[in-house]
């Protein structure tokens, strides 16, 4: 009784987490630290810290895998994917009904004028990602010729399979400079497959699944578990993936916009939890040719997709990663890897302000995001809330 109380006292506190924290993963961490840490007392600094530490290593959303990975260490798999569960339904919901609420717009022919200004600003959140990723990242002469070749790499090569290629190849540039790294004692380890092999099997399984049937939500969810697999560096490195699948080239799906990515990506950055809900949006406006039911299961299969194999990863990471991080050409291949994400970023900066008009109001709204995420401490949703107001009552 005492551990179901505990369970459930903890899944009220994620809840909280839920609808408070905005920010990005670098805010996050602060909110869980005050409560998981300091009031609750679920965890030290150390473990939490070397827990955000693994995360930041692993494709996937690094506070949603943090919080997830803390739920695993109380209560297992169990609590760790009601952890989940919790974390991320707020702005799953909220991301979902963002993209009803715009194909009824669209269908009923209601003006979406007053997105016009939150379209450049959301560029501006992107150009802020990329600055502050290489800032943190890139730190050697290598590190930055990497993150150049993946940004032009990505900006000319117009295909989604280039991301992973150039994730692989980044990686294995700097794992050969493994010597800079200084030598730790190893030992023998186990290794327990069962979680990887789950999340190979799920993928190899939705990739086969969808291939036959074609079924659209079976594909969606294919998609976003496979860009879900690859992604380091959180939600503003997912941007140009999904940017190209489904805007750029989607092969697949009803398209979207540039303008209505931009409205949804922005919106996102308003949303407390995690950014990745972005991907709820995503499948509901892909779905929008098959009624209110194929929207939901858009949303539904798209969000599951996304969050997942980072879940599935950590599972596995947690147990080995002690062992494993001793390995100098492991932590070597990060650097590169961790390069090619800021560069993947800047190109999407400039490929998202493409479709925009070349004018002084976008540029000026583009640029001043930048300055008060980087000059202010101006919330995040507030930029996104005041770019809305503005659009609703300035003509």
């Amino acid at each position: 009784m005492i551990q179901r109380i505990r369970y459930y006292i903890f899944l009220k506190d994620v809840l909280k987490l839920s609808v408070t924290c905005f920010g990005g993963p670098q805010a996050h961490i602060a909110h869980f630290q005050k409560l998981l840490v300091n009031d609750r007392k679920y965890l030290t600094d150390n473990d939490l810290n070397e827990l955000y530490a693994l995360c930041q290593v692993l494709p996937g959303p690094t506070s949603t895998q943090t919080l997830t990975a803390i739920g695993y260490r109380l209560g297992g798999a169990g609590l760790a994917y009601l952890t989940l569960l919790v974390w991320a339904l707020p702005a799953v919901i909220i991301m979902t009904a963002a993209g009803l609420l715009l194909t009824s717009f669209e269908k009923k022919q209601i003006s979406m004028e007053f997105t016009r200004f939150i379209q450049p600003m959301a560029v501006g959140f992107v150009s802020y990602a990329a600055y502050s990723i290489s800032i943190k990242t890139v730190n050697t002469k290598t590190g930055l010729v990497l993150m150049v070749i993946a940004g032009v790499a990505s900006y000319f090569i117009k295909t989604p399979f280039v991301f992973p290629i150039i994730l692989m190849i980044a990686g294995i540039v700097t794992a050969f400079d493994y010597k800079a790294h200084p030598k730790v004692e190893k030992k023998k380890f186990d290794v327990t497959w069962s979680n990887f092999l789950l999340w190979a099997g799920v993928l190899i399984f939705a990739a086969v699944l969808g291939a036959i049937t074609k079924a659209q939500p079976i594909l969606l969810f294919e998609n976003f578990y496979r860009n879900g697999s690859l992604i380091f560096g959180g939600g503003q490195v997912l941007t140009p993936m999904l940017f190209t699948e489904f805007v750029q080239y989607p092969k697949l799906y009803h398209p979207l916009s540039p303008q209505e990515f931009l409205s949804g990506y922005a919106l996102a950055q308003s949303v407390p939890g995690p950014v990745f809900s972005f991907s709820a949006y995503i499948g509901t406006l892909a779905m929008r040719d098959y009624g209110i039911i194929g929207k939901l299961l858009g949303a539904i299969m798209s969000s599951a997709g996304i969050f997942l194999p980072g879940t599935f990863l950590i599972f596995f990471m947690i147990r080995i990663w002690e062992s494993l991080k001793k390995f100098r050409p492991i932590r070597a291949s990060l650097e590169g890897i961790l390069a090619a994400n800021a560069g993947l970023v800047a190109a999407a900066a400039i490929i998202l302000f493409q479709p925009l008009e070349n004018s002084l109001t976008n540029f000026g709204f583009t640029i001043g995001t930048f300055c008060l995420l980087s000059f202010s401490r101006m919330p995040a949703w507030s930029i996104i809330i005041t770019g809305l107001l503005l659009g609703l009552f300035i003509k």
